[in-house]
């Protein structure tokens, strides 16, 4: 990953383009804020006791990506990649000091492709997936619309991260 090569966001286009637009940006702004950083740099945790980096999100987002296109809008019963809990309480997606840092970050951009195809197929914004932890149905808008709320929360993690690695700023 390496560079600030960001898809544009639609200025004029219908609604699903606006959203996978909006949504690319978001996480093409991922892939620059991990850009040019070494394996130790992109494991390199916030502040203790705190797990946060930007391999975890990286990592995150990878099983965020899984759930809501392919579990949810697809009704796939894939396993999570990095999910699950140990000992009853920590979620290992943010613990990456053993974690292979060229593996997850292509897992990541393999989900991101199978986003976009789930969503280049989808007939329109209203069909429906099931959330079966909460037995929710949700649309793809509303899934699309999450996941953009959902990366730019993390890109606010992902901002100060990187500033406190080599001092990199911008939005």
């Amino acid at each position: 990953m390496e560079g600030n090569e960001r898809t544009g966001r639609p200025m004029q286009a219908g609604e699903c383009e606006t959203l996978a637009g909006f949504l690319q940006f978001q996480r093409d702004t991922l892939a620059w804020k991990c850009s040019g950083l070494s394996d130790e740099q992109l494991r390199r945790r916030a502040v203790d006791p705190s797990e946060l980096s930007l391999l975890g999100l990286v990592r995150h987002m990878t099983d965020v990506e899984r759930v809501w296109f392919q579990r949810v809008l697809g009704g796939e019963d894939v396993p999570f990649l990095y999910w699950r809990r140990e000992n009853g309480e920590q979620n290992i997606d943010f613990a990456v000091d053993d974690a292979d840092v060229e593996s997850s970050l292509q897992a990541w951009l393999e989900e991101c492709a199978a986003s976009r195809t789930r969503l280049e197929v989808a007939e329109s914004l209203d069909v429906t997936g099931l959330h079966r932890a909460t037995g929710l149905v949700v649309s793809l808008r509303w899934i699309l619309t999450h996941m953009i709320e959902e990366y730019a929360r993390h890109l606010g993690h992902a901002d100060l991260l990187r500033e406190r690695i080599d001092g990199l700023t911008g939005v």
